[in-house]
């Protein structure tokens, strides 16, 4: 037991007692002595040896593959810097196994000597999830081994261990040494605070679990998908410089990356895996490693395990705190709510959120983005997939218990997403539920759980309760136009309905599909969708349905340009309305009627027909659907350049749409606004309202009411010839139509920055912007947008001075205006047309054109373009060598439009060359 000498004498006089408290070793030559207890007594003995060996370099060299951690050493860097006023720095690097946590305190070992900063690093591994972990004393005197103390001379118990390390530090801290410890894998604090070291020294602690009251906590995550495909690459050129695999199929490496969870240690193997195997593709691991529920089953090279890693950290949890861990791989969504948790295991959420927190500390789950949320690692879950049926098998009651928490987890997402529906959805029909206060609450609480109800709709289907979140999340996924998804789930729920041979709601779900079809333009699939909803609907005599599908039928119609067959049905869906006794149902029929006729240009019957729908609403108590009634009773008054009593329907339906809470209802009628005012040329109101339009839709997410602001407001620019905002203001409009994924809106957006190119003589970009406009219309079927963008074609061709290529443009638009009966179109073609006419000298023709034109416009109301037409007409009569007089009535009758347009300027400026005519 070492070196036998004289006894030493008792301290004070007294004999020891164990642990000698507040000792004091500074200032001793530790390598040269040795204490030993034996009983209560001390005895010390001094011999002279010769100096041991340190332990001080033995960091090993970097992995070839290490990457993408620098956001993660900076910070551990700032706190070791000598300069960062901390006197003994201190980090705890946490995270899930495999993460890479000992790499990264490794490469902060590296750095530091490189810098200077400290003389040596200590290293020692504490075990903390193998069967033993390491005590403190066994670290202790591992570590004092590792200074250079001899065995012998180790104090035997782990309280002196621990005051003979940190005096033995501080000695060296004295000589000007400064060293790094890096007390590997811990398992608790408890392992960790005995190795603290005293300053100048400092430490780095790593852990699954969260270390507190230890030193600086550092959370270390998973890989970004970039530096995870970068690992891959680097792991496999470090066994074979012409191993190409990573950069002649990236998108391969992408998904074996994902796969991999960007997991360090996952790539790791996978990489060892396929050094193994060099002529196995990418593509082909990637789909092993996707396939089925083996995934972990693919991420073992034999020598290391990452099933094995996660057992470590699963074992060293309690019962109560594994069976939490099992139950949460039953949650299908990628994150999972306090209050949905608390559900699942039937405990409060008070207590569940301490549970919760307990598996956060340990790494097998993560705090989400937002407080009070949960996520699992896709690893994870999948390891805890396997504990759960493992955990199962041959247990009938385990199984009852757990078959009980799911369908509880379910029922919860159910009733909160049709409570949800109640504020989301915009029937005045839906009593909205207490579970929510208002629609902005309804949609927070469903853009948190949105992933994780269609997750849950597709796991229990098919099922009622798969039917139900998917009808309740149809009104949501509408409302944010994520539209992409709601035909995901509304397929889902059909389909789910079909398998159950639930024919009483098939219908509906056919109704629910070609409303979703309608939103992404796939016109011709919803009509065959609503058709199939009102063959299954008369098949159960189901009146009310059957109108629906109807009126539905007729609004696809309508975006068919099918125009009569949609007054048809529209006509159908009242009458069948009238003979069930929907009130409700009429006014909505006769509001879509009235859509019909407007596009049909019948305007004065769509006036009627939106007052008889008014007045039916009012009746039945809906004062939103009023508030559209109104706002398209605005849109046909502008039609018929009725701007003053347009601004008035508009400003009633902003003050409906604010009494029930609709702010994209208001910001729709705001934005009409906008566009009267324009008409009117009151700009500077007209710029206010699309801002005010703007405003309200960026308020409640709406990209696409954004788009069409930007786009108005980029309109308005362009008639105060403020060219390069407009650019601006179009060029925002496309980027919100795209995220909208709105084709159509892409096209408008494109025409219009066409015009505004043609406003700065860039003629040649214009064209080309109308051709794209041209391609997107054309691609959604939708000949009155074509024929918009062939006009504007022909206009800047007439810029151009390439007046034939103008006519062929103006033909084109023309042939289409009368395909769709579009009179105001036509007119506007044949204005142009012979503005082409008299750039070649074809005086005649372009004053016949001219002149219809005119008068045309004039008829239609339009006397803005009414007074341009005359304007343009008087040029080409001058040009002809006719009469002055009939030169001079034509700018005077072209005056008398633009002052009954309100636009003065144009007015004196018609009125002016008049009277330069003289007579």
């Amino acid at each position: 037991m070492g070196a036998k000498g004289s006894k030493g004498k008792k301290r004070n006089g007294k004999s020891g007692s164990g642990r000698v408290r507040g000792s004091d070793y500074s200032g001793s030559q530790f390598s040269h002595s040795a204490a030993q207890q034996r009983g209560r007594q001390y005895n010390t003995f001094v011999h002279q040896y010769a100096p041991a060996p340190s332990a001080l370099d033995a960091l090993q060299a970097l992995p070839p593959e290490f990457t993408g951690r620098d956001e993660d050493l900076a910070p551990l860097l700032d706190l070791l810097a000598p300069d960062s006023g901390t006197e003994r720095p201190v980090a705890v690097v946490a995270g899930m196994g495999g993460v890479g946590k000992t790499t990264l305190a490794h490469a902060v070992g590296h750095e530091v000597l490189k810098r200077g900063w400290f003389t040596g690093v200590l290293l020692v591994d504490l075990r903390g999830y193998d069967p033993q972990p390491a005590q403190p004393e066994q670290s202790l005197d591992a570590l004092l081994r590792r200074l250079g103390v001899q065995p012998e001379h180790i104090p035997p118990t782990g309280a002196d261990r621990e005051v003979f390390y940190r005096s033995h530090l501080a000695e060296r801290g004295r000589k000007g040494e400064r060293l790094l410890v890096i007390a590997d894998n811990a398992s608790s604090a408890a392992q960790v605070k005995p190795l603290l070291p005293p300053a100048p020294h400092a430490m780095i602690a790593t852990s699954r679990r969260a270390l507190p009251g230890i030193g600086r906590p550092r959370t270390l995550h998973q890989l970004q998908p970039e530096d995870a495909v970068a690992l891959l690459e680097l792991a496999l050129r470090e066994a074979d410089p012409e191993d190409r695999r990573v950069e002649e199929d990236r998108e391969a490496a992408e998904l074996v990356a994902t796969a991999c969870g960007c997991l360090p240690l996952a790539l790791q193997i996978v990489a060892a895996l396929l050094v193994q195997d060099p002529d196995q593709p990418l593509a082909e691991r990637a789909e092993r490693l996707a396939a089925g529920n083996g995934r972990l089953d693919g991420i073992n090279d034999g020598e290391r395990d990452l099933r094995a890693v996660f057992g470590q950290t699963f074992d060293s949890l309690l019962p109560q705190q594994q069976d939490l861990f099992r139950m949460l791989s039953l949650n299908a969504g990628p994150d999972i709510s306090t209050s949905a948790a608390a559900a699942l295991t039937h405990h409060n959420e008070t207590a569940i959120d301490n549970q919760l927190g307990q598996l956060a500390a340990a790494h097998l789950i993560t705090r989400g983005s937002t407080r009070g949320r949960w996520q699992m690692h896709d690893l994870l879950r999948d390891y805890a997939l396997e504990q759960t049926q493992e955990h199962l098998k041959g247990n009938r009651t385990a199984r009852r218990k757990y078959d009980q928490a799911r369908q509880r987890l379910t029922d919860h997402y159910v009733k909160w997403a049709e409570s949800a529906r109640t504020h989301i959805g915009l029937s005045s029909q839906l009593k909205p539920s207490p579970e929510f206060t208002a629609r902005e609450e309804a949609l927070h609480w469903a853009d948190e759980e949105r992933a994780t109800l269609i997750a849950t709709a597709h796991q229990e289907a098919p099922s009622l309760e798969s039917v139900r979140l998917c009808f309740a999340l149809t009104d949501y996924l509408q409302y944010r136009e994520l539209h992409d998804e709601g035909l995901a789930v509304c397929a889902l729920s059909l389909d789910s309905l079909r398998s159950l041979k639930d024919h009483r709601n098939e219908p509906s779900a056919w109704g629910n599909l070609g409303y979703a079809l309608q939103s992404l333009h796939r016109y011709g699939e919803a009509l065959t969708a609503h058709t199939t909803a009102r063959s299954l609907y008369e098949r159960l005599a189901n009146t009310l349905g059957m109108a629906d599908a109807w009126d539905n039928s007729g609004n696809v119609l309508e975006a068919l340009h099918r125009l009569g067959e949609a007054l048809d049905a529209h006509v159908t869906a009242r009458t069948l309305y009238e003979r069930v006794g929907d009130t409700r149902g009429q006014a909505i029929a006769w509001n879509n009627t009235g859509d019909a006729l407007r596009s049909l240009h019948r305007y004065d019957e769509a006036l009627t027909a939106y007052a008889t729908g008014r007045n039916l609403f009012v009746q039945s108590d809906d004062a939103r659907g009023q508030a559209v009634s109104w706002n398209n009773n605005g849109n046909t008054l502008q039609r018929i350049h009725r701007y003053e009593q347009a601004l008035t329907a508009y400003a009633t339906a902003r003050d409906l749409y604010e009494m029930v809470g609709d702010t994209r209802g208001q910001a729709n009628s705001w934005n009409n606004s906008s566009t009267a005012l324009r008409s009117l040329h009151r700009y500077d109101e007209a710029l206010t309202a699309h801002a005010t339009a703007r405003r309200l839709s960026e308020e409640t997410g709406d990209t696409k009411g954004q788009a069409v602001a930007w786009n108005t407001t980029g309109v308005t620019l362009q008639d105060l010839d403020s060219h390069e905002e407009a650019l601006v203001a179009h060029a925002t409009a496309r980027d919100f139509y795209e995220a909208a994924g709105d084709a159509q809106g892409q096209a408008s957006a494109w025409n219009y920055t066409g015009s505004s190119l043609r406003g700065l003589d860039r003629c040649e970009e214009a064209l080309v912007a109308h051709a794209t406009a041209r391609d997107l219309y054309e691609a959604a079927g939708d000949a009155q947008g074509q024929a918009s963008a062939w006009t504007n074609t022909g206009v800047s061709f007439q810029d151009l001075r390439r007046y034939d290529e103008a006519l062929t443009a103006h033909d084109a638009a023309r042939a289409l205006f009368e395909k769709t009966g579009d009179l105001h179109g036509q007119a506007i073609t044949w204005n142009n047309t012979g503005t082409a006419l008299r750039g070649l000298d074809r005086h005649d023709e372009a004053v016949d054109f001219g002149r219809r034109a005119a008068e045309k416009l004039e008829e239609l109301g339009d006397l803005t373009r009414a007074g341009e037409a005359w304007g343009e007409l008087a040029a080409s009569l001058d040009a002809a060598g006719s009469d002055p007089a009939e030169v001079k009535d034509a700018w005077l009758r072209s005056a008398s439009a633009y002052d009954a347009a309100g636009a003065a300027g144009k007015r004196d400026e018609s009125h002016a060359k008049a009277e330069a005519i003289g007579g």
